[in-house]
């Protein structure tokens, strides 16, 4: 899962010239993309080494990138 989003990330730079900051996943989708990374990795861990981040949604068939305007604080 992590070479998909990687793939989607350069996609997005090579289309838009702009990188992108957010990513899409359905619960499957951060369910295999957290198993990419050692067991003790957190959702946090992984939002900062992909330096984007997630928003979950249910109606995604696949993992998809965009770019949001940062206007907000991350509630943890």
């Amino acid at each position: 899962m992590l070479s998909f989003v990687y793939r989607l990330v350069e996609d997005y730079e090579q289309e838009h010239d702009l990188r992108p900051n957010t990513l899409y996943l359905s619960r499957d989708h951060l369910q295999h993309l957290t198993s990419s990374f050692s067991q003790d990795t957190n959702l946090e861990d992984i939002i900062n080494y992909l330096d984007m981040e997630i928003i979950m949604d249910e109606a995604a068939l696949h993992p998809r990138v965009g770019w949001m305007h940062r206007v907000y604080s991350r509630a943890m």
